[in-house]
């Protein structure tokens, strides 16, 4: 840490963006640690754990501890190969991700992309090598906002496996409505060809990771997997830092 940054931290004491405690104790003790979340709210993120469906990731309620397919994906396979996330979209990981998108604290990048980094190390690494995407936003919203959430998130995962992180091949076409407000049917139609590949040839025989903040009903990824897998993607996995459980 420079002085500059010690005396910095001395006079404005940087605190947790979720709980307002202080991060560290003692001046000098923090680092150049990027964190801008305590360990004790980190500690409450909610994983999800056995059983859970073995493609869309969505958790059990249920004494059994095998994972198996939902009756929704045995039903209607999705577009993609599977879509897991490391927690469920509830507690301090839904304040984090509320904070990063509407809050305007890109930092907050920083200390939850490491952690989806290192799920993705321990349950896709076996399946790379990987072409990693996040999925885009509209160009409307991404001037409203100024920052595309999922593309600070996949930076980490893409470092993290040291591949080929992509950005600009995928695009939204379609403004849509916020998801959160529709039902589970409104949902699906409203992301319906919301997408385009611009050049095919950027994803063909290749495994690409698609990567999103939250999921829910999955709609917003399997729309993005079908135009991938159209474009000759070899397959499409799709990971998220949080899971709605609905």
């Amino acid at each position: 840490m420079t002085p500059l940054k010690q005396l910095t931290q001395i006079i404005y004491p940087p605190r947790c963006v979720i709980c307002g405690d202080f991060l560290w104790r003692a001046p000098f003790d923090a680092g150049d640690s990027p964190n801008s979340i305590c360990r004790e709210c980190t500690s409450d993120f909610s994983p999800i754990d056995a059983p859970f469906c073995t493609i869309c990731g969505m958790p059990f309620v249920s004494d059994e501890i095998e994972n198996h397919p939902c009756e929704d994906c045995l039903r209607t396979k999705p577009s993609f190969q599977s879509a897991y996330a490391p927690y469920r979209y509830e507690g301090p990981v839904l304040e984090a991700v509320l904070r990063l998108k509407y809050s305007q604290k890109t930092f907050v990048a920083d200390s939850l992309g490491p952690l989806l980094a290192e799920f993705v190390k321990t349950h896709f690494m076996s399946l790379g090598p990987f072409l990693t995407m996040p999925v885009p936003l509209h160009p409307k919203r991404l001037r409203e906002r100024g920052f595309n959430q999922s593309l600070l998130l996949a930076r980490h995962v893409a470092a993290s496996l040291n591949g080929e992180l992509d950005f600009l091949s995928l695009i939204r076409t379609k403004h849509t409505t916020s998801q959160t407000t529709l039902s589970k049917r409104e949902r699906r139609k409203n992301v319906q060809n919301a997408f385009f590949l611009r050049n095919p040839d950027v994803v063909k025989k290749k495994n690409i990771l698609l990567v999103d903040d939250v999921a829910t009903t999955g709609n917003t990824l399997n729309e993005c997997a079908k135009v991938l897998t159209l474009g000759g993607a070899e397959a499409v996995f799709c990971v998220t830092l949080a899971k709605a459980v609905i």
